[in-house]
């Protein structure tokens, strides 16, 4: 009897604990539950690697430090030298006129061209000539040499990627022989031949700087003072200076 008292005494114990034991664990639904911020100090982030910035040379209006233009700074050369070329042609010759005698020449007519574009390009230029003339006398032979110089320009424009037009204007101060009618004396005299000159011309392309060209032209100037005849036909030699 005893013993079932205690027990009815301690299951009603353990009953009337229960509840409150749940009431200490759920929370109040009027209470809000403020989240917990993390007030300790924060943990070290890894730091990048730092590498130093490229060292290169600003730019400045168009020059690098160094004072000269950027133009040409990536193919080596100015940008003047990749428009300009030379342009010349010489010539050896020889002519005999049976018993009236003969006659040897040479000349060379250096210039200097500007791509004005990628078709048109114009330039100036000089030119020399020498002649030996031989004539047979009464006892020996005669001979004259003769030394013609000038100046020119001269302009051309590619009509294919072969053929082209030229055209120039030289002024030549040339040594010409007069024979006197009645004495038959020989003597040698300067004019000053101006020289308007126009046809076509075709190229041959060796490589990125050199060329060979053969041009026919007509001669203006088809007159009394006359030193080049009709047609004039020229080999030309384009070198490229860039």
């Amino acid at each position: 009897m005893k013993r079932t008292l205690l027990a009815l005494l301690l299951g009603g114990s353990a009953l009337a604990l229960a509840p409150a034991a749940r009431a200490q664990t759920v929370p109040d639904s009027t209470s809000t539950v403020k989240p917990q911020l993390n007030t300790g100090p924060p943990a070290d982030a890894p730091r990048r690697p730092t590498t130093p910035a490229p060292t290169n040379p600003s730019v400045n209006g168009g020059t690098l430090d160094d004072g000269f233009p950027t133009a040409g700074r990536g193919t080596g050369q100015p940008e003047l030298l990749q428009k300009l070329f030379l342009y010349s042609n010489f010539g050896l010759g020889f002519s005999g006129f049976g018993n009236a005698g003969s006659q040897f020449s040479a000349n060379i007519s250096p210039a200097l061209g500007y791509r004005l574009t990628e078709r048109l390009a114009v330039g100036p230029g000089i030119t020399y000539a020498y002649n030996h003339l031989s004539f047979p006398g009464n006892n020996r032979t005669e001979s004259y040499s003769t030394s013609s110089y000038g100046v020119k320009v001269f302009s051309q424009f590619v009509i294919l990627d072969e053929l082209f037009v030229h055209a120039e204007y030289e002024t030549t101060y040339a040594q010409v022989l007069y024979q006197d009618q009645i004495t038959g004396a020989i003597t040698k005299k300067t004019l000053q031949v101006n020289t308007p000159l126009a046809g076509l011309g075709y190229r041959q392309q060796f490589s990125q700087r050199a060329a060979a060209d053969i041009v026919l032209l007509y001669n203006f100037n088809d007159g009394i003072n006359d030193i080049y005849g009709q047609p004039v036909i020229r080999f030309c030699f384009l070198f490229n200076l860039k």
